[in-house]
């Protein structure tokens, strides 16, 4: 089964919407210390419309790298019941329900699917339980203002750190995985 990744900036409380807002540029040079960690493996990449629809209008002209040619190349499933069509070279619309489209899509031969961003999507998919890992570049930032993933109705959801580290100006690197 392929492993179902989330990959997000997260602040101190919780923001994670937004992160070119609150991001500092003397930070940017640490954000290359995660490329492998963020595009290894990665054979595929799952997005919410909103994100979508923004980062189709960002990223074909777009010369960050390593994420631009990755994310551009990529085949790109779009989870949407609004969208009817897609203009982003190798994106695929995945309609319907989108836990039963996800599952579904996790059974099927391939490497890593990576979430970036989308985090209504990451939210409905942790709640499901299709998520294999939240990995998270907490900034150390507090926003005030912004969506935060983990606000949510429901039980608790158990986490276990995997992983964690520091980089040279104060990002840190964390990995969590749901507990069964």
């Amino acid at each position: 089964m392929r492993q179902l990744i989330s990959h997000l900036f997260i602040s101190l409380d919780g923001v994670v919407e937004a992160p070119d807002r609150f991001l500092r540029k003397d930070l940017y040079p640490d954000l290359s210390l995660f490329d492998d960690e963020t595009v290894g493996g990665q054979d595929a990449v799952l997005l919410g419309r909103r994100t979508y629809e923004e980062w189709a209008r960002f990223w074909p002209g777009a010369d960050i790298e390593p994420f631009a040619s990755f994310i551009n190349r990529v085949p790109k499933h779009v989870v949407s019941s609004n969208l009817t069509r897609l203009d982003w070279s190798g994106s695929s619309l995945l309609p319907g329900n989108p836990v039963e489209q996800v599952a579904a899509l996790k059974q099927r031969v391939g490497g890593g699917i990576g979430v970036h961003g989308s985090i209504s999507l990451v939210q409905a998919l942790l709640a499901a339980g299709l998520l294999d890992e939240l990995r998270f570049i907490l900034c150390p930032v507090v926003v005030g203002q912004g969506r935060r993933l983990l606000s949510r109705e429901g039980g608790p959801i158990q986490l276990e750190l995997h992983s964690a580290r520091t980089t040279p100006h104060g990002l840190q690197y964390l990995v969590y995985r749901p507990r069964a």
